[in-house]
C-alpha cells in the first residue's frame, strides 16, 4: 500500500515537473491575433514627371500698344507740354507754341486726300527738344502713330480726335534735340502700318 502511494506520488511530482517544460517547450511568443498592417510601396513617379521641361523659345518683343485716341471737342485746347496747344475744328487742325503764334493745317481744302490713310508732319524746336505734330487720315481704325528719329527708337504719339470718328485727326510727340527730322508711320488698330512718311 505505502508502495503505491508513493509510487502514486512520483507519478504526480513528474507531472508537475514536466508541467513547466511542456509549457515552456515553445519559446515563441504568443501569436497577435490583430492583422499587420498592409506595407504600401511609394509609387515611382512616372517619367513625364522627372523628365526635363521642354524649352521653350524666348517670344519676341510685342509691338507697342496702340495708343488711347482722345476724343475732343471742336475747339477745346489740349496742353501738349513745353507751352504747346493742340486744338481741333471741323476744318482742321490748329496749333499754338511758346511764343503764342498760331498755325493752322487744313483737312478741307484739298490739299489732303482723305480718301486713303495719310499722315502730315510740322515739327519746330530749341535746344531743350522738338515739337512734332501732323494730321492722320483716310482710315477710321487709327490704332497708332509712331515716330522714328536717327536713333532709330520709336516714340508713340499722341492722338486727338473729334467726336464721331470723323476718319482725321491730329497727333503729337515730343523728342530731344536736334530730332526735328523723323519718319512718321500710321498703324490701324490690329497694328498695320498703312501708310509712312520718311523723315
Amino acid at each position: 500500500m505505502k508502495k503505491y502511494l508513493l509510487a502514486a506520488a512520483g507519478v504526480v511530482a513528474a507531472a508537475v515537473i514536466a508541467a513547466p517544460s511542456a509549457v515552456g517547450a515553445s519559446s515563441e511568443p504568443p501569436t497577435d491575433p490583430t492583422p499587420a498592417p498592409a506595407l504600401h510601396p511609394t509609387p515611382v513617379p512616372a517619367l513625364h514627371q522627372t523628365a526635363t521641361p521642354a524649352l521653350h523659345p524666348t517670344p519676341a518683343p510685342a509691338a507697342p500698344a496702340p495708343a488711347r485716341i482722345r476724343t475732343v471737342r471742336s475747339g477745346e485746347r489740349v496742353d501738349a507740354g513745353q507751352g504747346f496747344t493742340v486744338w481741333l475744328t471741323e476744318d482742321g487742325k490748329h496749333w499754338a507754341g511758346p511764343d503764342g503764334f498760331e498755325n493752322f493745317r487744313s483737312v478741307v481744302d484739298g490739299n489732303i486726300d482723305r480718301s486713303q490713310p495719310g499722315v502730315s508732319h510740322q515739327s519746330e524746336g530749341d535746344a531743350s527738344g522738338v515739337f512734332h505734330s501732323g494730321l492722320y487720315y483716310g482710315t477710321k481704325e487709327a490704332g497708332r502713330v509712331e515716330l522714328t528719329g536717327a536713333g532709330g527708337r520709336p516714340v508713340l504719339a499722341t492722338l486727338l480726335e473729334l467726336p464721331g470718328r470723323p476718319g482725321w485727326g491730329v497727333w503729337y510727340a515730343r523728342t530731344g534735340p536736334g530730332g526735328d527730322r523723323a519718319a512718321v508711320a500710321l498703324y490701324d488698330r490690329a497694328g498695320r502700318r498703312l501708310t509712312e512718311l520718311r523723315g
